[in-house]
């Protein structure tokens, strides 16, 4: 028997109001989504693919609620997800869900230690630590989860200018991972980082999905990233899903022109990788 939808939307859309075309003429309209349909199944892997402007960072902020569609429907844990609701009413939401973003420079404050950083989350949504109450548990919580994602607790009490950048995405991971959140989103993590640093980082996410059955949706232009870690994926081209399926399905036997043509502008697929 399948698992059940952990998330799902229906008939997303995004438009934005661009300038008028006179000072007297209509406002032009720009349609970054439309019409988006994506299920995920608990403890699986979904890999959204696509071209720049294709759509993939859009789909991935109307589905945490961080942006308000212009039309459609978002279930998580088959609850209605409004972004209107306002910050506390969506503590739910945000306790079960993190998230990842491309750049580790820009995505962590200066001004705080790694040990706060990673654990603003458990402090924002009241989320004790691992069997202890307050700030010992937490604290403990917080360097239990650097150590998950190949750090150590001792790095806790330094800042992000101290670290490189494949370790400001470890802390960022940490950060993401501190509250156990059941749905954990990558919205081009792995972009910003060379080859090694990414395998690494890589490993670091194959290993706590298996062990904590962490459902995944990972977006990325780096179609070797979504083969070797996701279940299932989804192609994106000018704001709407043209494909989607089994990742081996679709990487290997593509059904649509635009699969193909992007598949062909990469270098070629291993199936045995």
């Amino acid at each position: 028997m399948s698992a059940p939808f952990l998330l799902s939307a229906r008939g997303l859309t995004r438009r934005y109001p661009g300038p008028r075309t006179a000072p007297w003429g209509r406002r032009t309209v720009t349609t970054a989504l439309a019409d988006a349909d994506i299920d995920v199944r608990e403890g699986t892997a979904v890999g959204i693919i696509g071209e720049s402007g294709s759509g993939k960072s859009t789909l991935v902020r109307l589905l945490l609620a961080l942006d308000v569609p212009t039309a459609g429907t978002v279930r998580f844990d088959g609850r209605p997800v409004d972004p209107r609701a306002g910050a506390r009413a969506l503590h739910w939401l945000r306790r079960q869900t993190g998230i990842v973003f491309q750049d580790p420079y820009a995505s962590l404050d200066p001004r705080m230690s790694v040990g706060r950083i990673v654990g603003e989350p458990l402090w924002a949504l009241d989320i004790d630590g691992d069997g202890r109450r307050g700030s010992m548990g937490r604290r403990e919580r917080v360097h239990d989860v650097l150590a998950d994602v190949g750090l150590t607790p001792d790095m806790a009490a330094r800042y992000p200018h101290e670290f490189s950048g494949g370790q400001r995405q470890r802390i960022a991971l940490a950060r993401a991972l501190v509250h156990r959140p059941r749905l954990l989103i990558g919205d081009e993590p792995l972009s910003a980082l060379d080859v090694t640093v990414r395998a690494q980082i890589l490993d670091v996410l194959a290993r706590l999905r298996a062990r904590d059955a962490l459902t995944l949706v990972m977006v990325s232009h780096d179609i070797g990233v979504v083969q070797s870690l996701c279940d299932e994926v989804v192609v994106m081209k000018d704001g709407r899903i043209v494909e989607e399926g089994p990742t081996e399905k679709v990487l290997l036997q593509p059904q649509v022109a635009y699969t193909r043509r992007l598949l062909a502008s990469i270098p070629a697929i291993d199936p045995d990788v």
